[in-house]
Protein backbone atom coordinates (compact mmCIF):
# COMPACT_ATOMS: atom_id res chain seq x y z
CA UNK A 1 0.00 0.00 0.00
CA UNK A 2 1.09 3.25 -0.59
CA UNK A 3 0.62 6.87 -2.17
CA UNK A 4 -0.75 7.87 1.93
CA UNK A 5 0.11 10.89 2.88
CA UNK A 6 -0.60 12.67 6.21
CA UNK A 7 -3.77 15.36 5.26
CA UNK A 8 -4.28 17.61 8.29
CA UNK A 9 -2.69 17.43 12.01
CA UNK A 10 -4.55 18.40 14.80
CA UNK A 11 -3.89 19.41 18.42
CA UNK A 12 -6.21 20.00 21.39
CA UNK A 13 -4.64 21.51 24.00
CA UNK A 14 -7.44 21.00 25.99
CA UNK A 15 -9.93 18.15 26.39
CA UNK A 16 -12.64 18.52 24.07
CA UNK A 17 -12.18 22.71 23.21
CA UNK A 18 -11.39 23.26 19.62
CA UNK A 19 -7.47 23.32 18.99
CA UNK A 20 -5.20 24.11 16.13
CA UNK A 21 -3.91 22.26 13.00
CA UNK A 22 -0.27 23.10 12.64
CA UNK A 23 1.57 22.02 9.62
CA UNK A 24 3.96 19.78 12.05
CA UNK A 25 4.18 17.98 15.67
CA UNK A 26 6.24 16.54 17.91
CA UNK A 27 5.56 12.31 18.72
CA UNK A 28 5.75 12.40 22.25
CA UNK A 29 5.23 8.91 24.22
CA UNK A 30 2.19 9.69 25.48
CA UNK A 31 0.80 11.52 22.12
CA UNK A 32 1.81 14.90 20.28
CA UNK A 33 3.14 17.51 22.03
CA UNK A 34 0.65 19.45 23.54
CA UNK A 35 -1.84 17.65 22.70
CA UNK A 36 -4.55 17.42 25.67
CA UNK A 37 -2.35 18.37 28.65
CA UNK A 38 -5.24 20.15 30.37
CA UNK A 39 -8.97 19.77 31.35
CA UNK A 40 -11.90 21.05 33.26
CA UNK A 41 -12.74 19.33 36.34
CA UNK A 42 -16.27 20.06 38.33
CA UNK A 43 -16.95 20.79 41.75
CA UNK A 44 -16.86 16.95 42.89
CA UNK A 45 -13.33 16.62 40.38
CA UNK A 46 -14.97 15.09 37.73
CA UNK A 47 -13.83 15.62 34.07
CA UNK A 48 -15.83 18.14 32.04
CA UNK A 49 -16.35 17.14 28.24
CA UNK A 50 -18.93 18.01 25.49
CA UNK A 51 -20.89 14.92 26.49
CA UNK A 52 -21.90 17.26 29.49
CA UNK A 53 -21.33 20.86 28.51
CA UNK A 54 -21.43 20.74 23.94
CA UNK A 55 -20.80 24.18 24.13
CA UNK A 56 -17.17 23.72 24.93
CA UNK A 57 -16.93 23.26 21.37
CA UNK A 58 -17.30 26.75 20.37
CA UNK A 59 -14.05 27.47 23.04
CA UNK A 60 -10.85 27.31 21.79
CA UNK A 61 -7.63 26.68 23.45
CA UNK A 62 -3.72 27.64 21.32
CA UNK A 63 -0.20 26.42 22.32
CA UNK A 64 2.02 29.20 23.36
CA UNK A 65 5.92 28.95 24.55
CA UNK A 66 6.70 27.06 27.18
CA UNK A 67 3.74 25.32 27.88
CA UNK A 68 1.08 28.09 28.46
CA UNK A 69 -2.30 28.69 26.53
CA UNK A 70 -4.32 30.97 25.67
CA UNK A 71 -7.91 30.09 25.82
CA UNK A 72 -10.73 31.92 23.99
CA UNK A 73 -14.93 31.46 23.67
CA UNK A 74 -17.77 33.74 22.28
CA UNK A 75 -18.37 36.41 24.87
CA UNK A 76 -15.58 36.36 26.78
CA UNK A 77 -12.10 38.11 26.84
CA UNK A 78 -9.11 35.82 25.84
CA UNK A 79 -6.87 34.84 28.42
CA UNK A 80 -3.78 33.20 28.72
CA UNK A 81 -2.97 30.84 31.25
CA UNK A 82 0.49 29.93 33.28
CA UNK A 83 1.32 26.29 33.74
CA UNK A 84 1.15 25.87 36.83
CA UNK A 85 4.28 25.73 38.97
CA UNK A 86 4.86 22.48 41.43
CA UNK A 87 2.46 21.86 43.85
CA UNK A 88 -0.18 19.99 45.37
CA UNK A 89 -1.60 17.00 43.42
CA UNK A 90 -5.21 16.87 42.86
CA UNK A 91 -6.89 13.94 41.81
CA UNK A 92 -9.73 14.20 38.63
CA UNK A 93 -11.88 11.74 37.71
CA UNK A 94 -11.99 10.71 34.44
CA UNK A 95 -13.98 7.55 32.99
CA UNK A 96 -14.02 6.49 36.68
CA UNK A 97 -10.71 6.18 37.22
CA UNK A 98 -8.50 8.70 39.49
CA UNK A 99 -5.42 10.57 37.68
CA UNK A 100 -3.49 13.12 39.47
CA UNK A 101 -3.23 16.90 37.70
CA UNK A 102 -2.28 20.17 39.11
CA UNK A 103 -4.64 23.12 39.46
CA UNK A 104 -4.45 26.08 37.12
CA UNK A 105 -4.96 30.20 38.21
CA UNK A 106 -7.92 31.09 39.86
CA UNK A 107 -8.76 33.22 36.91
CA UNK A 108 -8.90 30.17 34.70
CA UNK A 109 -11.67 28.69 37.07
CA UNK A 110 -13.62 31.74 37.03
CA UNK A 111 -12.77 32.40 32.99
CA UNK A 112 -14.64 28.81 32.35
CA UNK A 113 -17.56 28.86 35.08
CA UNK A 114 -18.47 32.32 33.64
CA UNK A 115 -18.43 30.63 30.36
CA UNK A 116 -20.16 27.69 31.37
CA UNK A 117 -22.32 29.10 34.18
CA UNK A 118 -21.55 26.28 36.46
CA UNK A 119 -18.22 26.24 38.61
CA UNK A 120 -15.69 24.44 36.34
CA UNK A 121 -11.76 24.81 37.09
CA UNK A 122 -8.73 23.81 34.89
CA UNK A 123 -6.59 21.02 35.13
CA UNK A 124 -2.87 20.46 33.98
CA UNK A 125 -1.71 17.25 33.54
CA UNK A 126 2.13 18.30 34.78
CA UNK A 127 3.75 14.59 33.99
CA UNK A 128 2.15 12.37 31.12
CA UNK A 129 5.92 9.97 31.52
CA UNK A 130 4.15 8.42 35.03
CA UNK A 131 0.50 9.53 35.83
CA UNK A 132 -2.00 7.70 33.31
CA UNK A 133 -1.30 4.14 31.75
CA UNK A 134 -2.74 2.58 28.68
CA UNK A 135 -5.68 0.13 29.02
CA UNK A 136 -3.55 -2.61 30.17
CA UNK A 137 -5.86 -4.75 27.71
CA UNK A 138 -4.49 -2.99 24.90
CA UNK A 139 -0.56 -1.69 26.41
CA UNK A 140 3.12 -2.52 26.75
CA UNK A 141 4.47 -2.14 30.07
CA UNK A 142 4.95 1.73 30.37
CA UNK A 143 3.19 2.88 27.93
CA UNK A 144 1.18 6.12 28.63
CA UNK A 145 -1.69 8.61 27.69
CA UNK A 146 -2.03 12.49 28.32
CA UNK A 147 -6.02 13.38 28.94
CA UNK A 148 -7.30 12.17 25.51
CA UNK A 149 -9.95 9.34 25.83
CA UNK A 150 -8.05 6.18 25.75
CA UNK A 151 -4.69 6.30 23.36
CA UNK A 152 -1.95 8.82 22.67
CA UNK A 153 -3.30 9.25 18.93
CA UNK A 154 -6.03 8.79 17.02
CA UNK A 155 -6.01 8.64 13.33
CA UNK A 156 -8.46 8.84 10.58
CA UNK A 157 -8.89 8.84 6.90
CA UNK A 158 -10.52 11.12 4.33
CA UNK A 159 -12.14 7.88 2.39
CA UNK A 160 -13.59 6.41 5.58
CA UNK A 161 -15.51 10.37 6.03
CA UNK A 162 -16.48 9.62 2.57
CA UNK A 163 -17.88 6.58 3.06
CA UNK A 164 -19.70 7.17 6.38
CA UNK A 165 -21.54 10.30 4.73
CA UNK A 166 -22.44 8.19 1.70
CA UNK A 167 -24.12 6.15 4.33
CA UNK A 168 -25.57 8.87 6.39
CA UNK A 169 -27.06 9.98 3.00
CA UNK A 170 -28.43 6.76 2.34
CA UNK A 171 -30.31 6.74 6.27
CA UNK A 172 -32.73 8.04 8.70
CA UNK A 173 -31.00 11.75 8.62
CA UNK A 174 -29.85 12.28 5.31
CA UNK A 175 -30.47 16.22 6.29
CA UNK A 176 -27.38 16.31 8.87
CA UNK A 177 -24.85 15.59 6.30
CA UNK A 178 -22.15 15.19 5.16
CA UNK A 179 -20.51 15.56 8.42
CA UNK A 180 -16.69 17.56 8.18
CA UNK A 181 -14.06 15.51 10.25
CA UNK A 182 -13.74 17.67 13.34
CA UNK A 183 -16.49 15.75 14.53
CA UNK A 184 -14.65 13.16 15.55
CA UNK A 185 -11.48 15.43 16.57
CA UNK A 186 -8.56 13.12 15.51
CA UNK A 187 -4.87 13.66 15.96
CA UNK A 188 -3.64 12.81 12.22
CA UNK A 189 -5.99 12.96 8.93
CA UNK A 190 -5.03 10.69 6.18
CA UNK A 191 -5.33 11.17 2.76
CA UNK A 192 -5.42 8.07 -0.58
CA UNK A 193 -6.49 5.41 1.50
CA UNK A 194 -9.52 3.05 0.78
CA UNK A 195 -12.38 3.45 3.16
CA UNK A 196 -11.91 1.50 6.30
CA UNK A 197 -8.42 0.42 5.54
CA UNK A 198 -7.24 1.82 8.79
CA UNK A 199 -9.14 -0.92 10.70
CA UNK A 200 -6.39 -3.23 9.40
CA UNK A 201 -3.31 -0.78 10.38
CA UNK A 202 -1.37 -2.53 13.24
CA UNK A 203 2.03 -1.07 12.55
CA UNK A 204 2.54 2.17 10.39
CA UNK A 205 4.91 4.83 10.11
CA UNK A 206 4.87 8.61 9.64
CA UNK A 207 8.22 10.56 9.09
CA UNK A 208 10.26 9.15 11.26
CA UNK A 209 7.95 8.35 14.37
CA UNK A 210 6.57 4.16 14.16
CA UNK A 211 2.57 3.66 15.68
CA UNK A 212 1.29 0.76 16.55
CA UNK A 213 -2.49 0.35 16.07
CA UNK A 214 -3.97 -1.29 18.84
CA UNK A 215 -7.43 -1.07 18.11
CA UNK A 216 -10.62 0.83 16.58
CA UNK A 217 -12.01 4.16 18.23
CA UNK A 218 -15.18 3.65 19.76
CA UNK A 219 -17.44 6.67 18.99
CA UNK A 220 -19.50 8.62 21.75
CA UNK A 221 -22.17 11.55 21.62
CA UNK A 222 -19.83 13.81 21.21
CA UNK A 223 -19.73 12.62 17.04
CA UNK A 224 -23.27 14.13 17.21
CA UNK A 225 -22.03 17.83 18.22
CA UNK A 226 -22.06 20.72 15.30
CA UNK A 227 -18.47 22.18 16.30
CA UNK A 228 -19.58 24.98 15.11
CA UNK A 229 -22.92 25.47 16.52
CA UNK A 230 -22.63 23.19 19.99
CA UNK A 231 -26.05 21.53 18.40
CA UNK A 232 -26.87 17.92 18.33
CA UNK A 233 -28.00 15.62 16.11
CA UNK A 234 -28.29 12.34 15.66
CA UNK A 235 -25.65 11.44 12.71
CA UNK A 236 -23.69 10.17 13.09
CA UNK A 237 -23.88 7.58 15.75
CA UNK A 238 -27.40 5.95 13.88
CA UNK A 239 -25.22 5.16 11.18
CA UNK A 240 -22.62 4.15 12.60
CA UNK A 241 -24.84 1.57 14.68
CA UNK A 242 -26.09 0.18 11.59
CA UNK A 243 -22.79 -0.20 9.29
CA UNK A 244 -20.01 0.02 11.80
CA UNK A 245 -20.46 -1.99 14.98
CA UNK A 246 -17.27 -3.39 16.08
CA UNK A 247 -17.74 -5.50 19.01
CA UNK A 248 -19.44 -3.59 21.68
CA UNK A 249 -18.24 -0.22 19.50
CA UNK A 250 -18.89 2.38 16.83
CA UNK A 251 -16.29 2.26 15.10
CA UNK A 252 -14.58 5.17 13.36
CA UNK A 253 -10.60 5.97 13.06
CA UNK A 254 -7.66 4.20 15.04
CA UNK A 255 -6.21 4.17 18.15
CA UNK A 256 -2.49 4.37 17.98
CA UNK A 257 0.77 4.18 20.39
CA UNK A 258 3.79 5.64 19.57
CA UNK A 259 6.62 2.95 19.49
CA UNK A 260 9.22 5.29 18.45
CA UNK A 261 9.25 9.35 18.83
CA UNK A 262 9.82 11.80 16.27
CA UNK A 263 8.12 14.67 14.22
CA UNK A 264 5.21 14.01 11.96
CA UNK A 265 4.20 16.93 9.34
CA UNK A 266 1.48 17.90 7.25
CA UNK A 267 2.41 16.04 3.40
CA UNK A 268 4.59 13.35 5.15
CA UNK A 269 4.07 10.11 3.72
CA UNK A 270 2.40 7.33 5.93
CA UNK A 271 3.39 3.70 5.78
CA UNK A 272 2.04 0.65 6.12
CA UNK A 273 4.43 -2.00 8.10
CA UNK A 274 2.04 -4.32 9.12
Amino acid sequence: MSNLYVQELHVHPVKSLSGTAPDEAAVEPWGLSGDRRWALVDSGGTVITQRQQPRLALAAARPLSGGRIAVSAPGMTELVVEVPGPGQLEPVVLFGKKIETVVAERAAADWFSAYLGVPARLVHLDDPAVRRPVDPDYALPGETVSLADAYPLLITTLASLDALNSLIAQGEHPHEGPLPMNRFRPNVVVSGAEAWAEDGWRRIAIGDAVFRGVRECGRCVITTTDQRTAERGKEPLVSLAAHRRIGKSLAFGRQLVPVRTGTVRVGDEVRVLE
